[in-house]
This record gives structure tokens, sequence and C-alpha cells, in this order.
């Protein structure tokens, strides 16, 4: 008996070898994904964040350091247009979750009610605007709300309202809200999709065992619904948050490089775009538009390791 103990190991130790033998066919299968991301997304992140480390003194490339950075965040030049753009970021994002995120909740919760009539219908019409590209939804809103030959006024005149039309893209209060609430009526349907599967994908046990409780209509949702949702939540907010502070296609297309008027829907995109390729008559800089493009990767991933290390780890710790 003692000596069958050897001989089973021994048997098995080449099994155990078996196991452990790389898979070359997930190496053959990835091999060409991970080249192609590493040559249009890796490669172009690291020498950008090279070229911030240098300046062109005299047409030479020079090590500059951290001065490029010192320059962007204190110089008065530099700093008064990064800390607008910066301040305007957060506006565009803060509108995005206070407006876009809760009215895609509250669609999907409706479009998934199971006595709703057409609601593929609907569903289908609130997606169409965001496949829609940035430059169309750019132009098609500039001409609606523009006060000579939109039809914004005269369709809130027929209403009776027309003393509370404005210039919204003119006026320096109200264009970079108006923009972000055009982009809001663009992308609403993600969260609202999103949303949708993932109340969709709630187990039917755990809903008739609120009714039997006496928990329907919106106590369900609010008291079942939402906290079993909460992880599609966070996914949509920090999609959110990447998406608004990558942007710049629907400021581009409707205010130009100048984000206009006078700079007040200027955010680190269009400020991005302007140092790094120059524009009118300023001259482009690569080394300082790789600072701000560096500063803007810098802001995202802080933002992305607080939603993962801070706000994901007590969204699973509520689930347990």
């Amino acid at each position: 008996m003692a000596a069958a103990v050897p001989q089973a190991a021994a048997a098995a130790a080449p099994a155990t070898k078996k196991r452990r033998r790389p898979r070359l066919h997930v190496i053959v299968f990835l091999a060409p994904a991970v080249l192609i991301y590493t040559a249009v997304m890796i490669f172009p992140l690291f020498n950008t964040l090279r070229l911030a480390l240098y300046t062109r003194i005299d047409q030479e490339r020079v090590w500059a350091g951290l001065a490029n950075f010192q320059t962007l965040f204190f110089d008065p030049i530099w700093s008064e247009q990064f800390w607008n753009a910066l301040g305007n970021n957060f506006w565009f994002f803060l509108v995005h979750m206070l407006v876009q995120n809760p009215i895609g909740i509250a669609l999907a919760a409706l479009l998934s009610h199971p006595r709703l009539r057409f609601a593929a219908l609907y569903r289908s019409a609130i997606f169409i605007p965001t496949i829609l590209s940035f430059v169309i939804v750019g132009f098609a809103w500039k001409r609606i709300l523009s006060p000579i030959w939109g039809i914004a006024p005269s369709m809130l005149d027929a209403v009776g309202l027309k003393s509370l039309f404005a210039p919204w893209l003119g006026k320096e209060e109200y264009a970079l809200t108006t923009l972000a609430l055009i982009s809001v009526w663009q992308f609403v349907g993600i969260p609202m999709m999103l949303i949708y599967a993932a109340l969709l994908s709630i187990p039917e046990e755990v809903l008739e065992a609120g009714e039997i409780d006496g928990i329907t209509g919106f106590a369900a949702f609010w008291k079942i619904k939402l906290p079993l949702i909460l992880p599609s939540i966070g996914i949509i907010s920090i999609l959110t948050f990447v998406g608004n502070f990558n942007a710049f296609d629907l400021i581009y297309a409707s205010q130009g490089a100048l984000a206009g008027p006078d700079f007040s829907t200027d955010i680190l995109g269009t400020f991005m775009y302007r140092t790094f390729f120059g524009f009118q008559l300023q001259l482009g800089d690569p080394h300082m538009g790789s600072a701000i493009a560096s500063a803007m990767f810098a802001i995202i991933l802080v933002g992305v390791c607080i939603y993962l290390f801070g706000i994901q780890t007590r969204m699973r710790r509520y689930q347990l």
C-alpha cells in the first residue's frame, strides 16, 4: 500500500506538466490585436509623454524636464487658458452626470415596463441620435438655434414663448451649457440602453418576492432594481467621465477651434488642438501640446483610479 503512493504521485507528475504547458494558440490569436493596439495606442501615448519633456530652441530639440508643465500650470499666459478649459470640462461633465444619466435611467425604467406598447420603437427613436456624426449634430443645432435663420424662434413663437428665446450659442453665460445639453440629447441613448439591459437581467424571482412583500411600482424600482443595477450605473458614470474629458468634436464643429464666444466653450480638447497644431496667428507647439495631452491623460487616469479603487470596491462590499 505504501509503495502505491509514490507510483500514483509519479503518474500524476506528467499530467501536471501537461496542464502547465503554455497554450500557444492563445498567444497566436492575441498577438495581432496586441501589436495593432500597441502601434495605434501604446506607442503614441508614450511618444506624447516623451515630447512633453522636451522643448525647441533655435530649431533644436532640447531636454526640458518638467518645465513645460510648470509653464502650463503657473505661467499666466498659459495657465489662464488651461484652468479656464479645465473648469469648462468639469462643467461639461457635471451637466452630463446630472442630466443625461438620470434621464437615461428614467427612460430605461419606463421602457422596461412589460405593459408598455411600442417600446422597441421608442428605444430606436431615442438611440438614433447616438449614431449621427458630431459634425452633423453640431451644424444642425447651430442652424436650429440661429436667431437669423433658425427654426427655434418660430417654434417658440408658435406656442407663445418667443420671449424666452435668446442666442444661446452666442452668449458666454449660456453657450457651454447649451452645447452640453445638445450632447445630452445625442448620447442619452447609451445610458438608457445599458440600464435597460441591466434591468432585463434582474431575475424574476427577486421581483416576485418583492411583490409578495407588497413592494410594487416605484417602490420596487427604488428598493430592489436600483441597488441591483448600481454596478451598471458606476460603469456609465466612468464612461461619461472619460468621454467628456476627451470631448472635442462637438465644440469644434459648432464653435470652431477658438471655442467662442471669447473662449467660453473652450475645453481641454480644443485648447490642446490649438496649441499642438496652431491656429490662425498662433504657431503650433508640439511640446506644449503634448504637455496638455499628458495633463488630460493624468486627469482621466486619476478619475478612473478613484472609481476602480474607491467607488467600485464599496459597491462590491454593498452587494456582498
